[in-house]
Order: C-alpha cells, then sequence, then structure tokens
C-alpha cells in the first residue's frame, strides 16, 4: 500500500516493487524481490491498482479515491498520482484538497517528510481539524470506555476543559505546522453537543496559539454551505507566501532524524534506544540506507508514546524497541514503544460471527 501511494508512474511502481527486501542471505546481504526474479510478476498483479478512482461526494464534487496506507505505521496519505491527477484536472487557479490521516503528529508529519520528499509538491495551506469533544479530553475530560455513556464533560459546556486542550496539544499540533513553514487554518467539526461558547472560545484560542484563521464547520450536518467559510479562509491562507522547508536533512543520520523528530514534533526529553534498534541501524547504515527519511511507528492517541497521556506531555523518553526498513516504499520505520505493525484488529476476529444457510443462502454476520 505504501508503495502503491508514493510511486508517480507505472515505472517507478515497478522499481520500488523490484526493491523490497524479503530476507537476508546468509552472509547478511539484502535478497531483493528481483533477487527472486518476482518484480514482473507483482508489477503485472498491481498493473491496474494503480489507476486513481474517480468517485464523486454527495454534491457531485469530484474525488479521487486511491491507497490507504495507515499513518501510525505507515505514512498516512493517499496517492502521488491521485494528487498530480487531480492538480492538473483543476487547473491553475484551482484547489486540491488531499489527505494526511490521523493526529497532526503523525499524519502531517510524515505527509511533509516522506510524500513531499517523494512526489515534488509542496503544499500551500495545512488544515488542521479539531473537535470540542476531543480538545475537552486533552483539556483533562475523563476516558471513555468504548459503549459506554459519554460522560457529561462531553455533553454539558465547559469552557475550562476546553481552554485546557486548546492551550495544550492544539497549542502545540499548530506549532508543529510552523515547523514546517505552512500556515495552518484550524477547522472545527461542531457536534449538536457543543455550545456556542465552546465553538467561539476554540476559533479564537486557536488564532492567539499562531493559526492563520480558526472556523467551525458544519458540512457534517449542511453539506458544502456549512463548510464555506472553511474554504474561503482555506482561499486565503493559500494565497499567501510560504516558506516550506522539512524537518531534517535527507543526509542527517538516522538515529538524529529519529531524536529530531522525538523531540521537535512530540516534545520528548530524549530518545531511548533498545540494543536491537541499535544494531538495526547500523545494519541499515552499511547497507546504504541511511538517507531514507523516517516513519516513526506510534500510537495515535498521544503526541508521546503513551496513550493514556492527553494533552502535550513533556519530559518523557521516547523508547525506540526495534528498527525496520520499507526499502520499496523508501523510508526507516522506528517501532515506538509497545506499538504493532497490525493496529486495528479485535482480539475475537469478525469471521467467526460471519455464517451462510447452505438452503436459503442468506447470509448472516456480515454487518
Amino acid at each position: 500500500m505504501a508503495i502503491l501511494a508514493l510511486a508517480d508512474s507505472l515505472k517507478d511502481m515497478k522499481s520500488r516493487l523490484a526493491r523490497m527486501v524479503v530476507g537476508s542471505s546468509r552472509s547478511g546481504e539484502p535478497v531483493t524481490a528481483e533477487d527472486l526474479g518476482v518484480s514482473g510478476a507483482l508489477a503485472v498483479l498491481m498493473k491496474d491498482a494503480i489507476k486513481p478512482t474517480l468517485m464523486q461526494t454527495l454534491e457531485g464534487t469530484p474525488v479521487f479515491v486511491h491507497a490507504g496506507p495507515f499513518a501510525n505505521i505507515a505514512h498516512g496519505s493517499s496517492s502521488v498520482l491521485a494528487d498530480k491527477l487531480a492538480l492538473k484536472l483543476v487547473g491553475r487557479d484551482g484547489y486540491v484538497v488531499t489527505e494526511a490521516g490521523f493526529g497532526a503528529d503523525i499524519g502531517m508529519e510524515k505527509f511533509f517528510n516522506i510524500k513531499c520528499r517523494a512526489s515534488g509538491l509542496r503544499p500551500n495551506v495545512m488544515v488542521l481539524v479539531a473537535t470540542v469533544r476531543a480538545l475537552k479530553m486533552h483539556g483533562g475530560g475523563p476516558n471513555v470506555s468504548p459503549g459506554a455513556p459519554l460522560p457529561k464533560e462531553y455533553i454539558d459546556e465547559n469552557l475550562s476543559l476546553v481552554a485546557g486542550g486548546c492551550h495544550s496539544n492544539l497549542k502545540k499540533q499548530i506549532q508543529n505546522s510552523h515547523l514546517f513553514g505552512v500556515p495552518v487554518v484550524v477547522a472545527l467539526n461542531v457536534f449538536k453537543t457543543d455550545t456556542q461558547a465552546e465553538i467561539d472560545l476554540v476559533c479564537q484560542l486557536a488564532k492567539e496559539c499562531g493559526a492563520f484563521d480558526a472556523v467551525p464547520c458544519r458540512h457534517w450536518s449542511q453539506g458544502g454551505r456549512g463548510a464555506l467559510e472553511l474554504a474561503m479562509a482555506v482561499k486565503e491562507a493559500a494565497g499567501r507566501p510560504t516558506n516550506f522547508q522539512f524537518l531534517y536533512n535527507s543526509e542527517m543520520p538516522i538515529l538524529e532524524k529519529i531524536r529530531t523528530i522525538a523531540q521537535k514534533v512530540y516534545g520528548a526529553e530524549d530518545i531511548d534506544l533498545s540494543p536491537e534498534a541499535s544494531s538495526k541501524i547500523d545494519y541499515y547504515n552499511q547497507q546504504g540506507y541511511e538517507s531514507l527519511p523516517i516513519c516513526m511507528a506510534k500510537t495515535h492517541l498521544s503526541l508521546s508514546h503513551m496513550p493514556d497521556k492527553k494533552g502535550a506531555p513533556t519530559g518523557f523518553v521516547l523508547p525506540i524497541r526495534d528498527v525496520r526498513a520499507s526499502i520499496g516504499a523508501g523510508f526507516i520505520f522506528p517501532l515506538v514503544g509497545t506499538m504493532s505493525t497490525m493496529p486495528g484488529l479485535p482480539t475475537r476476529p469478525c469471521f467467526y460471527d460471519i455464517d451462510l444457510d447452505p438452503e436459503t443462502e442468506e447470509i448472516t454476520g456480515l454487518f
């Protein structure tokens, strides 16, 4: 998926597939898909998948749906090809909105440092999505158990929690966007339980924290007209000059690139490398992979590696338990803390509940 999303042509995809490392020889040398003679077959398998799917919104706006690499273990962005095709179709005066999934400390950072390097494209503005409920949680609100009713703090007006979330997490995410020299517009998704005072407070504090603008968005309930104010704010911000820059130089040592992300984006005091992680970095340096960008495999529930630490934690040491490489995609991915590389799966697989009645052919348990 990551290869598909970062490839800019069929030729590029084929070469990325060819250099995928699938193992090591007895002498410790990497074994690639090309070494096994399967790169051509892989390219044939993927030749149609590389074509973006054209869809439309309920209001008829064209949308490309193409690729979906998870942002906590991969780079979390839709494909380079879809972006370039969209830019070609909208013309010089058009606008393309593309995604960078999960928290901005993961999705935005990887979009800029990985995808922008691969595509050569430079964004004009970054839209940071926020909600009152999430800000209340980061401001000290109680945790919510799956399936349990929402605590009253998330339903009733609570300006103190909102302010706490803005001054910690939202402020830090806005500051992170400024590391790349890109203006940020905060899009506040409005829910029916949000009060006007809470909405106004978020927009006010976001601008005080450095956002170019901050606007309430009601597109969930009102459709396109509910996001007109956001569209105008984005248009105005996109017209301003930018000073885009990467967070780190490609030639910086792997260890220092990891430390730079941990300290500047997450707010860590330092990093702690396990012996295995340190050994892997030495091996990748020997193989000539040191110039690849970094794709941190980290929880999206906190700026830190600890999901229960909300707001903007400081003073922590970020543990790196392992470091792996996706050579076809073109990045090094450190595993932070207990992060799993197969996220989002239930402890009890859904297939246990799916069945077929052989008499009626009725399917049960699928939805």
